[in-house]
């Protein structure tokens, strides 16, 4: 029997960080409004964080594992699901799936549920130092973001706490379309128009 040559095929794939920060920047545009009291209710939010905030991210999160991107990976596949896990709270809430689940909802279930995803995003953050300064302010910000959700879906300061979310939010928005431009603009010009700044270095040079 001759022996049959097995070629492997190097797939090459794009850098999909764009996609996936775009997905963040407009759920959180979208949800921050309703927090901050420009617009009101949940139906028009929750397509938003299922499609963009969910899909758009687990996609960016898929590929850049398969870019060996462990990183990036985890942080958009993590906060896909955290978004699928939020639209479909929000939709028992409102009664979607019956009146027994809706019923039976308690609020400080999904208050820890946030700082769960708080001592996540801590853990990024620290990762985060090592990409890039645009990065590393997103989660900082993410940070402020899931301290006010958790507080404030406990009853703990609850306005001060509704506040800092909201605002944490929209610039967590603002950001992240900064990132999109960076991604999008400096790659097709082949350098750096928008700066993103370099990754934070701790302690001297090796020996």
């Amino acid at each position: 029997m001759s022996k049959q040559e097995v070629q492997s095929v190097v797939v090459k794939v794009a850098d999909p960080s764009a996609l996936g920060l775009f997905g963040l920047a407009m759920v959180t545009l979208v949800a921050s409004t309703q927090k901050l009291g420009v617009t009101t209710g949940l139906s028009y939010v929750i397509p938003w964080a299922i499609f963009l905030g969910a899909f758009a991210q687990l996609m960016a999160g898929v590929f850049d594992y398969k870019k060996e991107n462990l990183f990036g990976g985890t942080a958009f596949c993590a906060y896909g699901f955290f978004w699928l896990a939020v639209a479909s709270s929000w939709l028992i809430n409102l009664g979607v799936f019956g009146e027994t689940l809706k019923g039976a909802v308690d609020p400080h279930q999904l208050g820890f549920a946030f700082f769960g995803y708080l001592i996540f995003s801590v853990i990024m953050t620290i990762g985060a130092t090592q990409t890039n300064k645009v990065l590393l302010l997103d989660f900082i910000f993410i940070d402020l973001l899931f301290i006010g959700l958790g507080f404030s879906t406990l009853g703990i300061a609850e306005h001060g706490m509704h506040t800092l979310a909201a605002y944490s939010e929209i610039i967590i928005s603002l950001i992240s379309f900064y990132g999109v431009a960076a991604n999008v603009i400096n790659h097709q010009f082949k350098r750096q128009v928008l700066p993103v700044g370099k990754p934070v270095r701790f302690g001297g040079p090796k020996a």
